[in-house]
């Protein structure tokens, strides 16, 4: 009876919104009183999760301990439940009177002393920063500057911090056709914490050239009135440095006439979606500098006018390598050395430190303008964004293992009636908006796939990690003990006895991810709730530890490995009762899940990789609804029955396989027409291995449906599926593999296929001809990619009319069919020019010249062998 009771007291003290929204408001350094509160935290969870392992372990042990023995064990464990939350509500107590002083300080320093914003001496026009950018950026800002438009233009610039943003727009600030060509110049710094009335009184006397003790005595309306005034009928550029949000702007571009004068304002940003807030046309994506710019910027840091002397220069460029192209580091790292003697010894021994010297040390302005986009991230992204640092350097990261793990560790929370992975994508989203994260690689209907992080960020992340103890990096130093360690990371090519050694004391280890490649048994690890060990293909781990799970990880949320038998980890299923996420790889082996897997409702995602798993039906029985579960991946002969139906109302992605099985009768057993009452499904792949016409016939797809792969091996009439799938109203992608057409033709009808970006048809040998009766067709198709259709030999010509078309790709077809490809291609460019939006590729399996000399503009011929 202590639990319910106690979770209310720790409630009610633990006052976690205040303590949250203290934590968001805390300055760049490292807060002690941060860390005591995320440690506070996690004590609480501790004492709670330690007091439900010890009452599971004591109810396993039932038989084996005498009822008078259990009765004194749990009142023991009740007091010390009790003496243990006394001292947290103590705790919290003091950090709440604490947070409350420190909040009472800023406020008053925040009433005393305004943030002044920094117009970056006035001007900014005598910046020093370096130009180490081709003339063809700097000229196409200049150009957009002085063009011929009339009405007032904003030209954002945006990018990471310290990638030169704001020294791109000194540049082109301080040159002389800039001031010849406007009437009035002026720059603000905005700044996250921006002040409205400082911003305005900085315009205003730039603009007037009056003091600011002249101007002390207006509000900020009547300072811009002034400004309004002022500029009105002149011809002004305004700059902006710095932007963090759209408010910000809409507070104090309402100032700026328009005066349709060719006007300007640049903007430079952190945020990339803000940019297209300011003007969707156009905008400077900053890129990181190639080696030759890198270099020219490091050697004018170092030396000025002069040149690198020759025997420095082998071990100077291996410096700048490790800048990573980043030219605010390639500047600090250079004002290091330009101070320090010009010898190979001192040199080496920089390049060999440098990440201490550089990367590590907070009072470097590198690290602190890094240091400054993570300070600035509201507190629900900050673990998220650190979490990054959990992967090895350089590595692509997927998101979808990404989204899980932050789903695991329990970041996200929800909120507007959005699943966790929708609120994950777009936590994700917005630190990529912030260039905090990489976009690596893109899908084919535009989602994000792969993410990355720059080697300095990931940099920051272990660093930050390392002080806040929010997760331990095998073979570093830890400041604060292992003992008190959360998260463990696991290294590659870590030796294993430094994985044994420390993986033995951190009784409070909650996750532990690993590309170690296996995860050997942990002592006393009952809170352990991510258990993620994998390799560059696939998930691993031994099967001595899976074979311990359910005795032990009562609390594991998502376990991810490879097992050679499935009755390890399904012996005793039902008690991993906070189970999540569970992703098994089952080489070569088919085996049934237990019943008990419907009676987990907090399962959302279950995904087996390799072998057969086959699903239970659901007990009548049972009343259990699983409104979590949104994926379901790998399982075999699904049969999709009312039950079924009635227990996975939420399911977003299913993939399934049919193999078939003797002396069933395939109409009725399946009940493929009941996929269509999963109103929610996203996303829907079939693959068939044996004759299943009579089932697919019956095939009812949702509305919902946003995403269909199907992969036959049998003789189904293929145009009328097609009728049914072209009629789904939100269906972005569709791959039809190895599917066959009786009559060898498609004739496509108008209205079809309506919101269809990618298209794949692969090994669809039967097919012939492929034709379409309307002008319009695919309204919204981007890509188009045809794979060994042999026999086809038309496709549509109205294929090219499409606008958003933007490639066409075609790999070991028939020559009829790239001849036609080639047509839609020449008909277009008579129509458009060269210069058309979409492109052909076609790929050769051998070497054919007449097929090779069709390559031309927007068609390009690839040949496999040149033999």
């Amino acid at each position: 009876m202590w639990l319910p009771f106690f979770y209310l007291q720790l409630s009610h003290y633990c006052q976690l919104e205040f303590l949250e929204a203290y934590n968001s408001s805390v300055s760049d350094e490292a807060d002690p009183l941060e860390m005591r509160i995320a440690d506070a935290a996690y004590a609480a969870e501790d004492t709670i999760e330690s007091h439900i392992v010890a009452r599971i372990q004591l109810s396993r042990s039932r038989e084996t301990i005498c009822s008078r023995f259990r009765s004194c064990f749990r009142a023991e464990e009740e007091m010390n439940l009790f003496q243990d939350v006394q001292n947290l509500i103590q705790e919290m107590d003091q950090i709440k009177s604490l947070a409350m002083q420190r909040n009472t300080e800023k406020v008053v320093l925040h009433d005393t002393r305004r943030s002044f914003v920094s117009a970056s001496s006035s001007t900014g026009k005598n910046s020093s920063g370096m130009v180490v950018w081709s003339e063809g950026v700097v000229n196409g800002i200049l150009e957009r500057l002085v063009s011929d438009q009339r009405e007032r233009q904003v030209i954002p610039i945006t990018g990471m911090g310290g990638i030169g943003k704001t020294t791109l727009a000194k540049t082109v600030y301080s040159k002389k056709i800039v001031e010849q060509r406007f009437d009035v110049c002026a720059w603000a710094t905005i700044s996250q914490q921006y002040n409205t009335w400082e911003i305005l009184c900085e315009l205003v006397s730039q603009a007037t050239k009056k003091t600011k003790e002249q101007l002390s005595e207006k509000s900020e309306d009547g300072l811009g009135l002034e400004l309004h005034q002022y500029l009105s009928g002149r011809r002004f550029l305004i700059v902006m440095d710095d932007i963090w949000s759209i408010e910000a702007w809409d507070r104090i571009q309402r100032f700026f006439p328009e005066n349709e004068n060719h006007s300007r304002i640049l903007v430079t940003t952190r945020l990339s979606h803000l940019s297209s807030q300011l003007n969707n046309n156009y905008s400077l994506q900053m890129e990181f500098l190639d080696e030759v710019r890198s270099w020219e910027l490091f050697s004018k840091t170092v030396f000025g006018v002069g040149s690198c002397p020759h025997e420095l220069e082998k071990i100077g460029k291996k410096i700048v390598e490790n800048c990573r192209g980043l030219p605010l580091s390639i500047v600090v790292v250079g004002g290091i050395l330009r101070n320090k003697e010009h010898t190979l010894g001192v040199w080496e021994s920089i390049r060999k430190n440098l990440a201490s010297e550089v990367n590590l040390e907070n009072d470097k302005h590198c690290l602190k303008l890094l240091k400054m986009s993570y300070s600035h991230l509201p507190v629900y992204l900050k673990p998220c964004f650190l979490y990054m640092g959990v992967f090895e350097e350089d590595d692509s990261v997927r998101v979808s293992t990404l989204v899980k793990l932050w789903v695991s560790e329990g970041f996200l929370k929800p909120m507007n009636g959005k699943s966790l992975e929708t609120i994950a994508i777009e936590f994700l989203k917005d630190l990529v908006d912030r260039n905090l994260i990489l976009v690596d690689k893109v899908g084919s209907t535009g989602n994000i796939k792969f993410v990355k992080i720059h080697d300095l960020l990931r940099d920051l992340c272990l660093n930050q990690s390392k002080k806040d103890g929010f997760y331990h990096v095998i073979g570093q130093s830890s400041p604060r003990g292992m003992s008190s360690q959360c998260r463990v990371v696991i290294p590659r090519n870590t030796p294993k006895k430094k994985v044994l050694d420390d993986l033995q004391s951190v009784p409070r280890a909650r996750s532990i991810i690993s590309e170690y490649g296996s995860v050997p048994r942990i002592k006393n690890s009952g809170l352990l709730r991510t258990l993620h060990a994998y390799s560059k293909f696939r998930y691993v781990g031994y099967e001595n530890l899976i074979k311990s799970l359910a005795s032990q990880y009562v609390n594991l949320r998502h376990p991810a490995f490879e097992v050679g038998s499935m009755s390890s980890i399904f012996t005793s299923f039902t008690r991993f009762w906070n189970l999540l996420i569970l992703i098994v790889s089952c080489i070569g082996k088919e085996f049934t899940a237990p019943i008990e897997i419907w009676r987990m409702p907090q399962l959302r995602h279950i995904e087996m990789t390799e072998g057969g798993f086959y699903l239970p039906e659901p007990s009548s029985d049972d009343v259990v609804v699983m409104e979590n579960l949104l994926v379901l991946k790998g399982i075999a002969n699904f049969k999709c029955s009312e039950e079924v139906v009635k227990r996975i109302p939420n399911i977003k992605k299913l993939r399934i396989e049919y193999f078939g099985r003797r002396g069933i009768e395939q109409d009725d057993y399946y009940c493929l027409n009941n996929i269509k009452r999963l109103c929610k499904l996203e996303s829907l792949y079939i693959s068939c291995w044996y004759d299943f016409r009579a089932s697919l016939y019956a095939l009812k797809f949702p509305q919902s449906l946003k995403k269909l792969t199907l992969n036959m091996k049998n003789d189904l009439e293929w145009e009328k599926m097609l009728e049914k799938i072209g009629a789904l109203p939100l269906l972005e992608k569709f791959k039809l593999w190895k599917g066959c057409f009786g009559t060898g033709k498609w004739e496509m009808v108008e209205g079809q296929f309506p919101s269809l970006k990618y298209l794949e048809l692969d090994s669809c040998r039967s097919l012939e001809h492929w034709t379409a009766e309307s002008n319009s067709i695919f309204p919204r198709l981007e890509k188009l990619y045809l794979f060994e259709m042999v026999e086809l030999k038309e496709i549509p010509t109205q294929i090219g009319d499409i606008p958003t078309l933007q490639k066409i790709w075609m790999e070991y077809c028939g020559e009829s069919a790239v001849m036609c490809a080639k047509e839609i291609v020449e008909e277009q460019v008579e129509l458009q020019g060269e210069d058309l939006p979409f492109h052909v590729q076609v790929r050769l399996l051998h070497k054919n010249e007449a097929m090779q000399s069709l390559a031309g503009p927007n068609f390009e011929v690839i040949c496999n062998n040149s033999s």
